[in-house]
């Protein structure tokens, strides 16, 4: 029976952020799962391995968001943002993250830090300013801020996307971008007027970025292992750096937000892609300043990594955007990964705060009491790390009760209950006459799961991880099941004693292994076999001496009845039925008079050929027989069908829709889809009867 002991402390400051969640609603699963529930098992992890780690988020307060939320309400922003904060850190502590200091945006200190940066890059030429036309809300008689406009996706059709970002392609874009936009302040079309902002040119940037992205490098210098960041995050860079990094506003004509301080900005706010980022240096100083420490030892030193966890709808803020920002002013660290999540689905239907469909942490914490263990485990076995994934409650219980209470907890449970029985609670010692190939294999697999364990951590395996770690319940369960030591325990008890110290090996190990994804399960089971403050390198497999006394563990996991599964399908059901009139559709538009439908002109349209564009995940390039003419028609279907699948069908084309360049392709038209609730697309198809050219009335 051997034992090694591994080197897992790093000699380097990590530094570690999760996205800043706009303070204008409640966070649910979804939330969890993408930014912070990723971070915390990184945090937990890292600290139980010796190493220097700090993490650190806040409260993202301003933006049109913000004050989208305080106009519905009816209430100032201020209202908004306290109130929120308040909720957000509740449902953080009742989920257990463990962040080192949540901030918020609204607070005086961050005023200055944020203006403060923004100076230094003023005086260091890093903006342009200009006197351009931006959208300006007639009926509202006010500049819109990108969150103010919506209109159709320049990339992949969506409509109602943002003016700063669409949210079903996650693609950021800028208000210009959008086809048809309207002001969601009063349903107006916007006119153009002029204004005076101060940009961000992120062409003469490209270069750098490029390398950076591509090869792990900055300023000539290994930098990161590029190979290390995810394909979905490198490819979105890369295709923004490939079409044309073109030059972004950071200031907005708002009253909610950091005041620009130049002489005559009079009404203008830093844009909040530009303050929030900044927020988590604010953030840091602030921890940094109760801990006796220098912040600067954690943003701006050789020996300190920086690790931002967020969603996949911020990936340009903080790969390009940010590090661009942070490059200008000079002497910060670069990001050496951000490891992005896709978004998480509920129920066969994306989640949606404004149909209600979601499952609100504070929700699951009142319903489910002492229960956030339970939500982490699940969270983490279907976490989103490389594409989209689902929540279900019926999932949610056979996870919980096949996995939780039938391997780990009846695992850990008959542990405990055996050596009491058999041993009056102490760890027994063993015979090495006894010891036979069985235990060998058993602690050889102990031996190295630490290390498996810990490398999928570090690589932002969560999932894997976890598995590996319940791959030690798992072994111990099924050791204990084959060897059978309460038969044993009359006839042979010496063989019974091995056994049963082989198997407070695997449940003590279980205890450390685990704690990253389930911290109050862990710290319970620790208590029960002596541990105090774990670490990593404590796991081994021989990491509990004989004469140890085990202490008592209640049940560690309660089952969960169908009925209960069922109430929360219903829940979810009334809650969306009582969202809006009939919330599995889409709201209605403002009211167009009959001189604008006129406007339009639908034709049947025959598809000729169809391709998929290079570098384009949700375009196809149709190929359309019009009566008039053959024409280009680009349509964000492609995840819903095959160019093949397309070719031959009769469309209805809107003809006279100004041509607009897409990825370098003019689109001369757009073809009607309908989007059912689930989010799948349906061709609006003619009868039969009707040819290429007949027009719609």
């Amino acid at each position: 029976m051997t034992s090694t002991t591994r080197p897992f402390r790093h000699p380097r400051r990590l530094m570690m952020t999760s996205a800043l969640p706009y303070a204008n609603g409640p966070i649910h699963i979804g939330h969890i799962a993408g930014a912070y529930l990723p971070g915390d098992i990184r945090a937990r992890f890292e600290r139980m391995a010796g190493s220097e780690v700090l993490w650190v988020c806040g409260s993202d307060e301003h933006g049109a968001a913000i004050t989208l939320r305080a106009k519905k309400d009816g209430v100032t922003p201020r209202e908004i943002v306290d109130r929120y904060h308040s909720e957000m850190q509740e449902a953080f502590a009742g989920i257990d993250m463990a962040f080192d200091h949540y901030s918020r945006t609204s607070s005086e200190k961050h005023h200055q830090v944020a203006q403060d940066f923004f100076l230094k890059l003023l005086d260091s030429g890093s903006f342009e300013v200009k006197t351009d036309a931006q959208f300006f809300d007639p009926e509202a008689s006010q500049f819109l801020a990108d969150r103010y406009i919506t209109g159709t996706c320049p990339k992949c059709d969506a409509p109602d996307a943002y003016g700063d970002q669409c949210e079903k392609c996650g693609s950021a874009l800028s208000p210009k971008d959008l086809v048809d936009p309207k002001s969601t302040l009063s349903g107006a079309t916007p006119i153009l007027k002029d204004t005076t902002l101060w940009y961000l040119p992120m062409g003469r940037h490209e270069d750098w970025l490029r390398d950076y992205i591509d090869n792990g490098k900055f300023n000539g210098k290994a930098h990161h292992d590029a190979r290390a960041w995810k394909s979905h995050v490198t490819g979105q860079c890369r295709s923004w750096i490939d079409g044309g990094l073109q030059s972004r506003a950071m200031t907005r004509d708002l009253d909610w937000g950091v005041p620009v301080p130049v002489e005559g900005a009079d009404g203008k706010v830093l844009y909040v892609w530009l303050d929030a980022p900044i927020g988590y240096i604010t953030s840091t100083m602030e921890w940094a300043a109760k801990a006796g420490q220098n912040w600067q030892d954690w943003w701006q030193s050789d020996d300190a990594e920086l690790i931002h966890f967020i969603g996949k709808d911020n990936i340009v803020f903080h790969c390009l955007i940010f590090p661009i920002l942070l490059k200008e002013h000079g002497g910060f660290n670069l990001p050496t990964n951000v490891p992005a999540n896709a978004f998480m689905n509920l129920e066969g239907d994306k989640i949606s705060t404004s149909r209600n469909w979601a499952v609100w942490v504070k929700d699951y914490l009142e319903e489910f009491p002492g229960k956030s263990d339970e939500l982490r485990y699940v969270l983490t076995s279907i976490m989103p790390e490389q594409k989209d994934s689902e929540f279900t409650w019926s999932d949610y219980r056979e996870r919980v009760n096949n996995e939780l209470a039938d391997v780990l907890g009846n695992f850990i449970n008959r542990v405990i209950v055996l050596t009491k029985k058999y041993y009056e609670s102490e760890v027994p010692a063993i015979d090495r006459a006894k010891w036979t190939a069985d235990e060998d294999a058993i602690i050889q697999a102990l031996d190295a799961a630490p290390g498996e364990v810990a490398e999928l951590i570090r690589r932002n395996r969560y999932r894997d991880a976890l598995q590996a770690a319940m791959g030690v319940a798992r072994l111990g369960n099924k050791y204990m099941t084959e060897q059978e030591p309460w038969k044993l325990k009359k006839t042979d008890e010496e063989r019974t004693a091995v056994i049963l110290n082989t198997c407070i090996q695997v449940a003590a190990n279980c205890s450390v292994l685990l704690e990253p994804f389930i911290p109050q399960t862990a710290q319970k089971m620790q208590a029960a076999f002596g541990i105090t403050s774990a670490r990593w390198e404590q796991a081994s497999g021989s990491m509990m001496p004989h004469g140890e006394v085990l202490g008592d563990l209640p049940i560690l996991f309660e089952k969960v009845e169908e009925s209960t599964v069922d109430a929360q399908v219903e829940k979810l059901k009334t809650s969306l039925a009582s969202a809006a009139p009939d919330a599995a559709c889409e709201p209605l538009k403002p009211m167009m008079n009959f001189d604008d439908f006129q406007k339009m002109d639908l034709r049947v349209g025959e598809v000729i050929a169809c391709e998929r564009v290079p570098k384009a995940d949700k375009l196809l390039q149709l190929t359309i027989r019009t009566g008039l003419d053959e024409r280009t028609v680009l349509s964000g279907i492609a995840e819903h069908f095959k160019p093949e699948e397309v070719v031959g069908r009769r469309v209805t084309l809107l003809a006279n829709l100004a041509p607009r360049k897409i990825r370098g392709v003019e689109s001369q038209g757009m073809v009607l889809m309908a989007e059912s609730a689930d989010g799948s697309l349906r061709f609006v198809t003619p009868e039969e009867g009707t040819a290429a050219g007949d027009t719609i009335r």
